[in-house]
């Protein structure tokens, strides 16, 4: 496969990532079998994937787990669902991110008319900004267990003005994969596997539905981490896969700008894509509960995957700490020693 370096520098100036401030790596201080090991030792982590140049480095399973195995990514979903939304503005299904989504839930806002609500935009929608309270956290389970999903969601209270400060919520994402179906008259899984999946040749093990039977905007998506690597390199190469265009460069490069701030920890957030500083590296990435987690390093041209059970997982998120270190101690000087 073609090297994506040199095709990726432009993003790189336009998004504003440097350089400065790495450690000095001294070339055979990490080896895989290393990074093996540490991965080993954090109990929740079940594959670990390191691909660059477009070339795979490691393939490890952990726990039982075993390769092509789909497993729940959670909210990285949320960054699969954004891909969907700029493909299907990009195909003219919607006309603009910058649009009012009450032509999209029109029913609702005839009967439940709020001038500031009906003014949030799909791009409110994108960056977690909709000024709605959440539905995750002490909200999710009063939602996935309410009759109607889109209504919870646009029920809750607007805690933040449309546009402001970010408030996460699933609900909030949900809404979007409404708007994909309701835009493109298929259901958001058949649009997927037309324009995102088939083409790459991804498979879904499985999707949640709410109790209308729109696909779950933003939770509870099956897929291997094989194919989660697919995404990423997908993602540092221009929005082309295998010679075939999935989506613009324009779209990734908006979709790594910084928008907000996240509001429970210090991550910054894109069109559902966090970014943050490792080891002197501008790391983009899609993450889910549990340590789901797809890691691009436009930089070093790297694509990391990593899995986690979700058994014993819990809302402290724990398992986050050691995947940062072991991203920032062992694999980003690995990949350097590798460039």
């Amino acid at each position: 496969m073609i090297s994506k370096v040199k095709s990726f520098l432009p993003i790189l100036f336009l998004l504003g990532v440097s350089g400065l401030g790495k450690a000095e790596v001294h070339p055979d201080s990490v080896s895989l079998q290393q990074i093996q090991r540490s991965a080993s030792s954090i109990n929740s982590v079940t594959s670990l994937l390191i691909q660059q140049d477009g070339g795979q480095l490691a393939e490890f399973y952990f726990n039982g787990m075993e390769e092509g195995e789909t497993t729940n990514i959670k909210s990285a979903s949320k960054s699969i669902i954004s891909l969907l939304v700029g493909i299907a503005a990009e195909e003219g299904y919607i006309e603009s991110i910058e649009q009012p989504i009450r032509p999209y839930f029109e029913d609702y806002f005839n009967a439940n008319p709020d001038s500031i609500k009906e003014t949030i935009t799909i791009k409110d929608l994108l960056t977690m900004r909709s000024g709605l309270e959440t539905t995750s956290f002490h909200n999710y389970g009063r939602w996935v267990i309410s009759n109607n999903w889109v209504e919870f969601a646009l029920d809750q209270p607007l805690e933040k003005q449309p546009g402001g400060d970010m408030a996460y919520s699933t609900g909030t994402s949900h809404l979007l994969s409404v708007i994909v179906s309701k835009t493109t008259g298929m259901s958001t899984k058949s649009f997927a596997e037309k324009q995102l999946f088939g083409p790459m040749n991804i498979k879904v093990g499985g999707w949640d539905r709410d109790p209308q039977g729109y696909y779950m905007g933003g939770n509870n998506m099956a897929l291997a981490p094989g194919d989660m690597v697919k995404i990423g390199q997908m993602m540092l190469n221009d929005g082309v896969y295998n010679e075939k265009r999935i989506i613009s460069r324009d779209w990734i490069v908006d979709s790594f700008k910084t928008y907000t701030r996240s509001n429970f920890n210090p991550y910054d957030y894109g069109y559902m894509w966090w970014n943050k500083l490792v080891g002197g590296y501008k790391v983009y990435f899609a993450w889910g509960f549990g340590g789901q987690y797809i890691f691009m390093i436009p930089e070093l041209d790297a694509t990391i995957v990593l899995t986690g059970a979700l058994d014993n997982a819990t809302q402290s998120r724990s398992y986050k700490e050691p995947v940062f270190n072991l991203l920032r101690e062992q694999i980003i000087p690995y990949l350097q020693s590798s460039k």
